[in-house]
């Protein structure tokens, strides 16, 4: 066995390992970025929500001692237009985070090829 082969060969094997290392670290971070993004999403529901409530309250209040009919209706209808924009959002923001991309990944791409590479360079020094 050639020294150029067991270069080779300990190359391989560490720029595995790093691949496999990166590779855990993508996962962990995509998860990691998910689970952030939902809390901070929940989180800004949570607030836009809150204000909603209290500008409808204050409408409420505001139209109970309106003198017409429809002072109910046009309560409902601002409740439904602004669950309807809030669940639209989430959906959008859900979505986002299911559909990324995975970080890191043009990384791994790039480390495959150099193993590929160094298998080959191992492969054309053994039949020497």
């Amino acid at each position: 066995m050639s020294l150029r082969q067991r270069v080779g060969d300990l190359s391989s094997i560490a720029i595995s390992i790093v691949r496999t290392r990166l590779e855990l670290f993508a996962l962990e971070a995509g998860e990691q970025k998910a689970s952030l993004l939902k809390l901070l999403a929940l989180l800004f529901g949570a607030l836009l929500f809150s204000t909603l409530a209290l500008l409808v309250f204050s409408l409420l209040i505001a139209l109970f001692f309106w003198p017409t009919e429809y002072r109910y209706w046009a309560i409902g209808v601002l409740i439904v237009i602004y669950a309807g924009l809030g669940a639209i959002m989430f959906l959008s923001i859900v979505n986002r985070l299911n559909k990324g991309p995975i970080p890191f990944s043009a990384t791994i791409e790039e480390l495959g090829r150099d193993i590929e590479m160094l298998e080959r360079l191992r492969s054309n020094d053994g039949e020497r």
